[in-house]
């Protein structure tokens, strides 16, 4: 009963940040699941079952800060992995995201049914300018709010440098390639949250290494590099 009333209050309760509302815009029903994670659903996921949605209003450079607020949003009613739900045209073609509103559908898939793509290297600009950055003797630029993946092949060493004169060098070797590593190149000071429920860790001067949820989260809202 009580955990009912939560989910009613949080339909008519916005919980604002700075400019940004993020709020529980639906709730189809909900999922008593423990689950600490909350991970983007894979296209080719089955058993996935649907509880509602989170609509993102207005925008904030701050994306660990909404995504903490989408975080605790989507755990009140138990999902753990969630989904693009693009507005429609009048036409009824989809609307690419708008990063200063945007809708998030949520769901409560087995851990047994989700699958993902794994074996890829991902790293993140910051939200605010463009970043120059060299992976293992190549130059790279990202435009904000953007990201590039790289295959990753087990046992190889990838250097990842943002080619400043007192920028940071980091070396990572996955040992398999049935993970994804996640970095972002950021100026700003980041705290890091060692919770495990969407924060920061592994910081290294400008080069960041991002908890799994949120990195998956920046593959949302920023844009993917062409190749």
């Amino acid at each position: 009963m009580i955990k009912n009333l939560t989910v009613a209050l949080s339909l008519f309760c916005a919980h604002l940040f700075s400019a940004q509302n993020v709020y529980l815009s639906k709730v189809e029903k909900t999922n008593d699941n423990t689950d600490k994670f909350l991970y983007k659903k894979s296209e080719a996921a089955v058993g996935a079952e649907y509880l509602g949605e989170i609509e993102v209003q207005g925008f904030s450079n701050d994306d660990a800060a909404v995504f903490s607020l989408i975080y605790k949003k989507a755990k009140e009613i138990g999902a753990n992995t969630f989904a693009f739900k693009p507005f429609e045209n009048i036409d009824g073609t989809p609307q690419p995201l708008n990063p200063a509103n945007y809708r998030i559908a949520l769901y409560y898939t087995p851990k047994e049914k989700e699958e993902g793509k794994k074996g890829k290297l991902y790293v993140f600009a910051s939200s605010d300018k463009d970043q120059k950055i060299n992976i293992n003797k190549k130059d790279y630029l990202l435009a904000p709010r953007s990201y590039l993946t790289l295959d990753i092949i087990a046992g190889e060493v990838y250097t990842i440098s943002t080619k400043k004169l007192l920028g940071s060098t980091i070396k990572v070797q996955p040992k398999t390639s049935d993970e994804n590593l996640y970095f972002q190149v950021s100026s700003l000071k980041v705290k890091s949250d060692t919770s495990g429920t969407g924060g920061l860790n592994l910081k290294s001067g400008d080069i960041i290494g991002l908890e799994k949820s949120y990195a998956e989260f920046l593959s949302l809202i920023y844009l993917k590099n062409k190749p």
